[in-house]
C-alpha cells in the first residue's frame, strides 16, 4: 500500500509519527462512457465560458462566487491556512464508545508507525485496547478539517472519519406520525423470525451479487460477441406470483420456511439460477 499522508499522532505531550493509508478499495468492474453506435470513448473538455477555449488542468483554480463577485483561491491560498499546515492528528478526548452514533461514521484509514522505534505507537494501541472509551481526534486532510474516531483493529490503529453534527439530516416523516397497533401475536411471530435468522456475522460469506453478475455478463459478451444470449447466461426470467399476504400470514410463512431446513448459503452469481429461493434472497440482504 502507498501512504497518502504523513504526520504525528499527538496524545498529550506524546507524539507518535505515523503514516496514513486508505483502508478500503473499490471492487467494482471499471466502466466507461462510450458512443452506443460505435463504441467510441466519450471525452469531456474543460472549456472557459468567457473565451470558449479549452483550459489545461494546471490552469484551473477553485473559486467562491458571491453574487457578481468571484473570489479565486489558488493552491498557495489553501496552503497558507494554519490548519492546512498542521501535520498533527490531535487526540482531543475519550468518550464512551456507545455514544458514537454509527450514522456519523465515514471513511476508514490505517495508521502505521513512521519511525525506527514503534514503542510510542504500541503504547497508544495498548492504552486504547485497555480503555472502555473511544478516542476522538481532529486533523486536516485534503483541504478539510476532519473529526474522527481512533480505535484498534487487528493490532493496527484505525482512524475513521466522522461527519460533523450539522451534516446529519434530521429525519421527519409524516407517515410515522401515527402509531399502528401491533398485536402481541404479531410481535411474538416477528421475534421468532428474527431468532430463525440469528447468526454470527462473518463478512466473508457475503458477496456483491450485482458485481459478480456484471462480470459474468461482460465475460459472456466478450466470448459470444453479437451472438450473446441473455437466457443462455442467466436462464429464463420467471414471473413472480401476485399473491398478497397480510402481515401475520407473511410472518408465519417466513418462520415456517426457515424451520423447513433452509441451510443454503448465498448462491454465487456466476451460477445464476433462473429462480432464487426466497430464503437465499433474504440471507444476501
Amino acid at each position: 500500500m502507498r501512504s497518502i499522508w504523513k504526520g504525528s499522532l499527538s496524545f498529550g505531550l506524546v507524539n507518535v509519527p505515523v503514516k496514513l493509508y486508505s483502508a478500503t478499495e473499490d471492487h467494482d468492474a471499471p466502466l466507461h462512457q462510450v458512443h452506443g453506435k460505435d463504441g467510441g470513448r466519450i471525452r469531456y473538455k474543460r472549456v472557459c465560458e468567457i473565451d470558449g477555449k479549452e483550459v489545461p488542468y494546471e490552469e484551473i483554480s477553485k473559486a467562491y462566487v458571491d453574487g457578481d463577485q468571484t473570489v479565486i483561491l489558488t493552491d498557495d491560498d489553501f496552503a497558507a491556512l494554519p490548519v492546512e499546515r498542521s501535520k498533527d492528528i490531535d487526540v482531543v478526548e475519550f468518550v464512551p464508545t456507545e455514544q458514537i452514533d454509527p450514522i456519523m461514521l465515514g471513511k476508514p484509514y490505517f495508521l502505521s508507525p513512521d519511525s525506527k522505534s514503534n514503542k510510542a505507537y504500541v503504547l497508544l494501541r495498548r492504552t486504547l485496547e485497555d480503555s472502555d472509551r473511544t478516542a476522538i481526534v481532529k486533523f486536516a486532510l485534503r483541504q478539510k478539517t476532519r473529526l474522527a474516531v481512533l480505535r484498534v483493529r487487528d493490532d493496527i490503529l484505525v482512524l475513521q472519519s466522522l461527519l460533523w453534527e450539522d451534516e446529519v439530516r434530521e429525519a421527519r416523516f409524516p407517515e410515522l406520525d401515527e402509531t399502528p397497533r401491533i398485536s402481541a401475536a404479531e410481535l411474538k411471530m416477528s421475534r421468532a423470525l428474527v431468532d430463525s435468522f440469528a447468526s454470527d456475522f462473518t463478512p466473508e460469506k457475503f458477496t456483491d451479487d450485482y458485481q459478480e453478475q456484471l462480470k459474468t455478463l461482460i465475460e459472456a459478451k466478450l466470448d459470444a460477441g453479437d451472438a450473446y444470449d441473455t437466457e443462455a447466461t442467466f436462464g429464463r426470467e420467471t414471473e413472480e406470483g401476485g399473491e398478497v399476504l397480510d402481515l401475520m400470514e407473511a410472518l408465519r410463512r417466513s418462520v415456517e420456511a426457515k424451520r423447513g431446513g433452509s441451510e443454503e448459503t448465498t448462491t454465487p452469481a456466476k451460477k445464476a439460477p433462473a429462480k432464487k429461493k426466497p430464503a437465499a434472497k433474504k440471507k444476501a440482504s
